[in-house]
This record gives structure tokens, C-alpha cells and sequence, in this order.
């Protein structure tokens, strides 16, 4: 883990832009509205960029993602009849692969890999979001929470693409260094609590990046 504690403040619309393929983004929020205006500029930023965009969240996520998307004038049916953007229930993805309370590997891999392929159609470059490891922690299922995203950063290692993760900040009812300590760890980049929609700040959490 990165122990520079050195924040680099930028624009929103650079931050999606500058991340890697590999890079493995983790958003610690305040509250929804922080959260969905950082998730409501990775998806536009991938839509923008004829990417393939994934995102597993929420119900409650995902309708307030979409408003607030088709209020940017984004025709959302459209994207999602072309392939081009991905919704999916967290729950009921998570159960997919979800065996005794822990993540099978070859389970996840079957459905993560129809999710890629499904979404790089065209050779295209893809970004996804994934709530289920925020599900999972809010259970205190903590174990299963780390590997869940260790599994992330496997598969991330035979396909090159963005992955962004999201934890209210109000689930961290531990030691808030041995908390942040555990997820950090499975990520690449870090963005602060108090970021504000058209600045992040962030933190490369990792001195040695996903190859």
C-alpha cells in the first residue's frame, strides 16, 4: 500500500479520463447524492467515449443514476437495446455466484466473463461498476467482501478495463484505519470522502499499478 498521503486534486472529467484500463477505482461517499454524481460522470465519461459501460448496483442506485442521465438528454433505452450500457441488480446479480455466504470463483468468472464479452462487443473498451462488495459489507460478511474484490483484480489481470467500486462511508463501523485498510488494499486509486462533484481528489493507493 501506498503510504504517501499526498492528495492530487482533478477536474471530474479528467479524473475518467486519465484512469488506465487496469486501474481498479474505490469511491468512499458521504452520502447518495456525492455518490451519484461521482457514478452519474464514469458512466457519462464511458458513454461519451463509445465505451461498453457495466454497471451492477442498487435498485434505488440505478433509478437515480438513470434520471439523473436521462436529464442530460442520454436516450438510456437505446443504449441498453445496442448493448452499450449494462444495468444489473446487485442482489440478484451477487446471487449468481454467491455459494454459502462466499463468492464462488468459477461461478463469478462465468458471469463476469458474459458480462465482458457482452459489452466489448466491436473490440470496444469497457468500464464497469459494482455495488456487490458494498452489499456484502453492509452484511459484515467482511471476508467475503475482500474476496470478492480480490477476485475483481484476478479477472481484471486477463481483461483490461476500468472497474470502479463504491462504500458509504457510514458502513465502516470498525477501526476506521484497519477498515480502510482491508478494502484500499484491493484497489488502485482512491477517492476521498469529501470530494465534490466537479473536483475529485484521489489517491493512487498502490506504489505499483495493475499490469
Amino acid at each position: 500500500m501506498n503510504t504517501n498521503t499526498d492528495w492530487k486534486l482533478s477536474n471530474a472529467n479528467v479524473f475518467w479520463g486519465e484512469i488506465a484500463p487496469c486501474d481498479h477505482v474505490l469511491q468512499i461517499y458521504e452520502d447518495d447524492e456525492s455518490f451519484l454524481d461521482v457514478l452519474q460522470g464514469f458512466v457519462g465519461d464511458g458513454i461519451n467515449a463509445k465505451e461498453g459501460v457495466i454497471v451492477i448496483a442498487t435498485q434505488q442506485h440505478l433509478h437515480g443514476l438513470e434520471t439523473r442521465l436521462i436529464a442530460h438528454g442520454i436516450n438510456v433505452k437505446s443504449l441498453i437495446d445496442n448493448g452499450d450500457y449494462i444495468p444489473l441488480d446487485a442482489a440478484i446479480t451477487l446471487s449468481r455466484f454467491m455459494v454459502n455466504g462466499w463468492p464462488d470463483e468459477e461461478l463469478f468468472f462465468k458471469v463476469v466473463t458474459d458480462l465482458i464479452v457482452k459489452a466489448k462487443k466491436d473490440n470496444r473498451k469497457v468500464r464497469a461498476f459494482g455495488e456487490m462488495v458494498a452489499i456484502l459489507w453492509a452484511q459484515g460478511n467482511n471476508g467475503a467482501t475482500v474476496n470478492l474484490e480480490h477476485l475483481w483484480n484476478k479477472f481484471c489481470e486477463r481483461e483490461a478495463f476500468c472497474l470502479f467500486c463504491a462504500y458509504p462511508k457510514s458502513g465502516f463501523t470498525q477501526s476506521q484505519n484497519e477498515s480502510l485498510l482491508h478494502i484500499c488494499n484491493s484497489h488502485s486509486r482512491l477517492i476521498k470522502p469529501s470530494q465534490k462533484p466537479a473536483n475529485l481528489f484521489y489517491q493512487d493507493v498502490h506504489s505499483k499499478k495493475h499490469n
